[in-house]
């Protein structure tokens, strides 16, 4: 059994919700676009509505529980360190991420494929239109 988390906030001009599920497979995350603030009713309708169609991100492996808590210094020290690094985010915009990334790749592997295809249709057109010319009228 896993856990979920639904967070809304502001993402100027929208409001969005950022819904979080941990279980045996890993951790995931889905971004819904929501307009204006919704109310706690139409969140709930559209989870209702839309469970089936949300876009989770790839499963990550699910980080471990730490044995006892850090103190809060300590916290804030290690954010700092990684954000100064270079590891921005929370694990759920690091997901969103590789989930934008996973699309940017295939969107660009499908429009090299339509490109190609068209080129090679071209080609034929022009190989048929040579032929033609060579047959006569």
């Amino acid at each position: 059994m896993g856990t979920s988390k639904l967070t809304i906030l502001f993402e100027d001009p929208f409001w969005i919700g950022l819904y979080e599920r941990e279980d045996d497979t890993g951790y995931a995350v889905c971004r819904i676009v929501f307009g204006g603030e919704p109310r706690d009713q139409e969140v709930y309708a559209y989870l209702l509505e839309h469970w089936r169609t949300l876009r989770f991100s790839p499963p990550r492996p699910g980080a471990d529980r730490p044995d006892a808590p850090k103190s809060p210094k300590r916290r804030q020290r290690e954010a700092r360190r990684m954000t100064q690094a270079g590891g921005i985010g929370t694990k759920a915009q690091q997901a969103l991420k590789l989930q934008q990334e996973q699309g940017k790749q295939a969107r660009l592997t499908h429009t090299r494929q339509q490109r190609e295809a068209e080129a090679e249709r071209k080609f034929q057109l022009r190989q048929m239109r040579r032929k033609e010319k060579r047959r006569g009228h």
